[in-house]
């Protein structure tokens, strides 16, 4: 049998890199561009919506975040939106795929570290080439056994992931800053999940943690993952 633990998986954004922060800045820019025709604190909540409404159809990542800002535009401006905010709108989301990647604090180290001892697995969620893009340029890509992009994270995504790549979910650990994605879905397919937070983290991916389950932990930097890891054996 295998031990205790053999497999640890890691989530990608604002979990090894920085990204909320970049969504974020497009969308002050949004807000200025509409100052004229909406509130920012009502056009927030517009593209909220939006997104809500847009993520099964376009799925998790720029295009889907920019979409939803042209549509919030059109809706909140009664169509009457220039085409100059649409212009530099597309141009926004174009600058945010070519964003230099840059890594969080620990992370080089922590991955190189347990990836010594573990099978260390990626399972991120976004557009395919954007998430492709980001590895490249991470320089983390070595150190992966193997990498799923997926379009949602699920208990049985995560069942199929651990089954496929590693011992199982029962040996497999989930690390990220989403607790509605990356720990409780993960915990309920059987393994461990870690929660990281992140400073920024967008409003869909806000859950109740699983304190009462076992399988539940929360550190403060990722820089506390190895420790936990042999912890738990």
């Amino acid at each position: 049998m295998p031990r205790h633990l053999t497999t640890i998986g890691f989530d990608a954004d604002d979990t090894l890199w920085h990204n909320e922060r970049f969504f974020r800045i497009t969308q002050e820019r949004f807000a200025e561009l509409l100052a004229d025709y909406v509130a920012q604190d009502h056009l927030e909540q517009r593209l909220l919506e939006a997104e809500k409404r847009n993520v099964g159809h376009y799925g998790f990542g720029i295009k889907g975040f920019v979409l939803s800002m042209i549509e919030t535009a059109i809706e909140v401006t009664e169509e009457r939106v220039p085409a100059s905010v649409i212009a530099e709108l597309m141009a926004a989301g174009r600058e945010m795929l070519r964003h230099p990647i840059e890594l969080l604090p620990d992370v080089q180290e922590v991955v190189g570290d347990l990836a010594r001892d573990y099978r260390i697995i990626l399972i991120t969620k976004g557009d395919l080439l954007d998430q492709e893009r980001k590895l490249a340029q991470s320089g983390l890509g070595d150190l992966f056994d193997w990498v799923e992009i997926v379009s949602h994270k699920t208990p049985e995504i995560y069942q199929t992931v651990f089954d496929r790549h590693a011992d199982g979910a029962h040996h497999a650990m989930m690390v990220g800053n989403s607790m509605k994605s990356d720990v409780v879905p993960a915990i309920k397919a059987g393994s461990w999940g870690v929660y990281v937070p992140h400073g920024l983290t967008w409003e869909l991916e806000h859950a109740e943690p699983p304190v009462a389950e076992p399988r539940y932990r929360a550190l403060d930097t990722l820089g506390g993952l190895p420790n936990l890891v042999r912890e738990i054996g």
